[in-house]
């Protein structure tokens, strides 16, 4: 690939958004929900106990300060016990994979789920790549804090998440430090979504999202396009994202949009599901 970056610093940069969009829930909800967090090895546990999506427990950024051992993976499994956590999953690198791996997950009950592909790109490449293409009577903006209750419900609904867990996190984040949140409208609503978070040098694409009327009209690509200037402003040199692999027959739009735009795919990653079936070692 021609954009050199280490598993290091993409799987960082989507544990540290994560971490920062979950801790950004309300005082309240994180009493009510059970919201619990745990640096641990390098990377972050996250678990929301009542939240029927089971989607914010994830535990991920691992095998880089120290090695992915059965002893890790253990502290992990006691952290979701200990709190309650009915699924989680855990995402790891292909890179830190441990020769044993298939016996650390047997003990812990570890199974194979979806898969995801981690892109990444130099800023400079997006921004000759990227246009706004955005049809007639739509146009793209960044969200301001007043707007950020109608941002987080159409991100929410498009995703099949719309609960109160999933909104306030993502209102929260609106008029954060690190946060660039944009929307693309039609007329006075809100059409498609897509955040940006920036640590460091680094800038992780987030929460790309379209209503099904308006797909195919320019909407994500003028959001990746929104993302790419901010990121270039805020002194960021290189870009990551997420999204979903395709499988035989299957054609996902957002892998598409970030390839079009200089995305290049650094490996698949396998979403290992962690259930609590197993009966805790005494």
């Amino acid at each position: 690939m021609g954009f050199d970056i280490s598993p290091d610093v993409a799987e960082r940069s989507e544990s540290e958004t994560l971490f920062d969009w979950e801790d950004g829930l309300p005082a309240d909800l994180r009493e009510r929900y059970g919201f619990a967090a745990l640096r641990l090895g390098g990377g972050v546990a996250l678990s929301v106990r009542d939240d029927s999506t089971l989607f914010w427990n994830k535990a991920l950024g691992f095998g880089f300060e120290e090695p992915v051992t059965a002893e890790l993976i253990g502290r992990i499994d006691d952290f979701y016990r200990l709190n309650g956590t009915p699924q989680a999953t855990i995402q790891l690198a292909p890179a830190v994979i441990p020769a044993d791996w298939d016996e650390i997950r047997a003990k812990t009950n570890l199974s194979a789920g979806s898969t995801w592909v981690k892109l990444a790109c130099d800023t400079e490449v997006a921004l000759s790549r990227t246009a706004r293409g955005l049809d007639e009577g739509l146009r793209v903006e960044p969200v301001e804090p007043a707007q950020a209750a109608e941002w987080s419900a159409t991100l929410n609904r498009v995703f099949g998440m719309d609960n109160e867990i999933a909104r306030s996190m993502a209102a929260a984040s609106v008029g954060r430090p690190g946060w660039h949140p944009y929307a693309v409208w039609a007329g006075d609503r809100i059409v498609a979504t897509a955040t940006l978070y920036v640590r460091g040098d680094t800038a992780q694409f987030f929460a790309g999202a379209t209503v099904p009327e308006v797909r195919g009209r320019g909407a994500q690509s003028a959001l990746i396009a929104a993302r790419v200037r901010a990121a270039q402003a805020a002194g960021c040199r290189r870009l990551v994202a997420e999204t979903g692999a395709e499988g035989p027959g299957e054609h996902n739009p957002s892998l598409h949009n970030l390839r079009r735009a200089g995305f290049e795919v650094l490996y698949e990653r396998t979403n290992w599901t962690w259930r609590p079936d197993r009966p805790a070692q005494g």
